[in-house]
């Protein structure tokens, strides 16, 4: 079967690639992105930084700032409310907890003889909760993170303004740019007449 002849104006799949790759749109996308990115991570230590200062009186800070909604079944009522380990407790309880949690797993005479095994309970409550500025939440409990939320709200404001305030220098600087240009080609438009008379009284 012969092979049919080559469209001249038929692009090849590399060539329109590098076509894309070359124009200046694609090229300051990939800027933007980049610039974007590193925004975003200045963006975010401010915030951090803020919200610091403004809760500096607040024990655990903005992070604190979480609701633990009512346990609906027994896999959301933590890993034993029988000594304290229910949906939420203090980061100040956790060693107490802890100690209760292995004697009641392995008896008292255990625990002293091995006192390891308190750290051990301790790295499996860890892992079966988050802490929440002060407070550890169990993982399978409904949590509303109030600080997340308003972390969220206020980086929003600080790039919503960032952002206007550079749209807005960059709109004033394009208007005088243009004001500038204009007055330049209607200066040059203005000598011209008196170019070109000076050029006849010569001749």
């Amino acid at each position: 079967m012969a092979k049919k002849p080559k469209d001249p104006n038929k692009k090849s799949l590399w060539a329109e690639f590098k076509e894309f790759i070359n124009k200046g749109n694609a090229f300051m996308l990939a800027v933007g992105v980049v610039i974007g990115g590193a925004f975003n991570a200045i963006v975010t230590a401010l915030v951090n930084i803020l919200m610091s200062v403004a809760t500096w009186g607040v024990p655990g800070g903005l992070k604190g700032l979480v609701t633990v909604l009512p346990a609906l079944n027994d896999a959301q009522k933590g890993m034993d409310e029988a000594i304290g380990l229910g949906q939420k407790f203090e980061s100040s309880e956790l060693q107490a907890l802890a100690k209760t949690l292995a004697e009641k797993t392995y008896g008292e005479a255990t625990v002293l003889a091995n006192p390891n095994l308190i750290e051990s309970v301790k790295a499996t409550i860890l892992g079966k909760y988050t802490l929440h500025g002060l407070t550890y939440t169990y993982n399978m409990s409904a949590v509303i993170d109030w600080g997340t939320f308003i972390n969220a709200i206020i980086a929003f404001i600080i790039i919503a303004i960032t952002l206007f305030v550079i749209v807005k220098v960059t709109t004033v600087l394009a208007k005088k740019r243009e004001e500038a240009k204009a007055k330049l080609q209607a200066k040059i438009k203005k000598e011209e007449p008196a170019e070109e008379a000076k050029e006849e009284k010569a001749e």
